[in-house]
């Protein structure tokens, strides 16, 4: 394997590529990230202290980089997502700019390699215009064969041979925490009155005469404004994903929408933990508008109603417990980072096991080289 690998990353995120290469076995001894999102360049400098960080790929000085093997980036996705309205259907927009930023550096760096990533529901024709300035033709993958997560991207890339990876069969249901804490670790005194307070009462006073632990990260999602649970409406449309065809363990390569809470906007679309996920997102409205939302069944019968913790969010892309937990700031200082910004950072991420297939393919190119050198 070669042990000096030299890498320019745009967009870099939270450096799920450069934990794609080391998941591969490659040796990184250089790896220059361009990023502007505080946040993610400080989840980035806590895992990777060795990272060179540069700012915005629009200011970029790509002349300064020399024997570099390997330039990648996926550029936001947003202007060119179906789920954006008056997406950018030109080469008018800043999407485009965005991207020829990429094509900038792999035709002055001229890197070995390369590899760029967008959403697989942009528009036909801007499809074609990168195929054309990139020279190679988009390999589709979805991250729901490698992961949890429905996620259909789209891969440029000169790395030849790429096949779709096997898949590993893993639904929601595979990943979900069952280790929470109680929202109150010791009981306060227990009133006379006590009997006749119900579950609903303790989540929705927030009471603390009782020690109870919740099966969930947002167990008050099932509350409404006026402390009543929001109960399921389930969906009767007859489609195949309907909640009485949710009765296998089978492989499935899709979310399964079950019903939906509180009017049913697409913050609050519930889904099954016996499909994938949707595909995570770094913005959205709604209680579940960057997850989803899920129904988990309890064992007593009932069930709750939440979106993805963040660690879920992690798994979903293939990255560790805890990834995003901390980050080091730039006066060198550790800090947590919170929910809001894990979720975002995860969401604009990569799903690692995905890239690292393509990284592989790598492999077979570099071995006359490593040969000679060894």
């Amino acid at each position: 394997m070669k042990n000096n690998l030299r890498v320019v990353s745009l967009f870099d995120g939270i450096s799920c590529g450069r934990f794609a290469l080391e998941e591969v076995g490659y040796a990184v001894s250089y790896y220059a990230a361009f990023e502007i999102d505080k946040y993610a360049k400080s989840i980035s400098r806590y895992n990777f202290p060795d990272i060179q960080h540069y700012g915005n790929v629009m200011d970029a000085d790509y002349s300064k980089f020399a024997n570099i093997d390997l330039v990648m980036g996926g550029s936001p996705c947003t202007f060119w997502s179906i789920a954006k309205t008056n997406r950018e259907v030109d080469k008018d927009g800043i999407g485009w700019k965005l991207f020829m930023c990429f094509v900038e550096a792999v035709r002055v760096i001229k890197p070995r390699f390369f590899l760029y990533e967008n959403v697989n529901s942009m528009p036909a024709n801007i499809r074609e215009y990168i195929s054309e300035e990139l020279g190679a033709q988009p390999v589709m993958i979805n991250s729901a064969l490698v992961s949890a997560q429905s996620r259909k991207r789209l891969f440029w890339t000169n790395i030849s041979g790429i096949t779709q990876p096997e898949d590993r069969g893993i639904l929601l249901k595979d990943i979900i925490e069952d280790d929470f804490q109680p929202f109150h670790p010791k009981a306060q005194c227990v009133l006379a009155t006590e009997y006749k307070r119900s579950p609903t009462d303790y989540i929705k006073k927030k009471n603390h005469t009782a020690v109870y632990k919740p099966y969930g990260a947002a167990l008050r999602t099932r509350i409404d404004e006026n402390g009543k649970f929001k109960r399921l409406e389930v969906r009767g449309d007859g489609k195949q994903n309907a909640l009485t065809t949710v009765q296998t363990d089978s492989v499935i390569c899709s979310p399964i929408r079950v019903g939906h809470i509180a009017g049913g906007g697409q913050g609050y679309r519930v889904y099954s933990v016996r499909g994938k996920t949707v595909s995570l997102m770094a913005n959205g409205g709604g209680a579940g508008g960057k997850t989803g939302l899920y129904k988990i069944d309890l064992p007593d019968g009932d069930y709750i109603i939440r979106k993805l913790t963040p660690i879920e969010a992690e798994r979903c892309q293939t990255l560790p417990d805890n990834y995003t937990e901390f980050g080091v700031d730039d006066n060198g200082k550790t800090v947590n980072i919170s929910n809001t910004q894990r979720y975002k950072a995860v969401g604009n991420g990569w799903t690692t096991a995905v890239i690292s297939h393509i990284f592989s393919f790598m492999q077979a190119e570099m071995m006359p080289e490593m040969e000679v050198s060894a």
